[in-house]
């Protein structure tokens, strides 16, 4: 991270979280997901989506998945964001066997402060959330008008993929 990124992130910025699971009461893994990302140092949990039922994606021999996304105030930097989300999914279990293997819990940074970022292990906007209707769903039900850096508005990308939302369902 150069020196400019450091300075950005002391000041607090929002930043937009996935959260997701297939395991062990996954409904109640995500709102411990939330609870454990209301806890982050240095950070404010602003809003929570309803949660939201849908098929897996990639390996499909697996449970059906919990989604939502948080939205955060955070002066983390975003490096230091997503070792803190490690840290979370490793406190509930979460193990890293084979890519889109079954989890407990799952978090991913999506969008931090509309930064465009790429080094080993950390692609802000995430990679591929743009094309998730598990992902889309649940941002734009918390930010109507939240824009994909690069990419254009979350809503936008959602009417794109709509065949996707019939395999999703909201819990709550």
């Amino acid at each position: 991270m150069n020196s400019q990124q450091k300075q950005a992130s002391a000041i607090p910025v929002i930043a937009y979280v996935a959260l997701g699971s297939n395991l062990e009461d996954p409904q109640n893994q995500v709102r411990q997901g939330f609870d454990a990302l209301e806890d982050l140092p240095n950070s404010k949990l602003l809003a929570c989506s309803s949660l939201y039922l849908s098929k897996p994606v990639g390996y499909l021999d697996q449970p059906d998945f919990i989604n939502a996304v948080a939205k955060l105030e955070t002066s983390l930097p975003p490096r230091d964001l997503l070792d803190a989300l490690l840290a979370i999914e490793f406190k509930y279990g979460r193990k890293r066997s084979t890519p889109n293997a079954p989890r407990t819990l799952d978090l991913d940074v999506l969008l931090y402060n509309g930064l465009q970022h790429d080094e080993a292990g950390l692609t802000i906007p995430h990679p591929r959330m743009h094309t998730r209707a598990f992902v889309l769903l649940p941002l734009t039900e918390i930010d109507p008008d939240c824009e994909i850096p690069g990419q254009g508005l979350a809503k936008d990308w959602l009417l794109r993929i709509e065949g996707q939302q019939q395999q999703i369902g909201k819990l709550t």
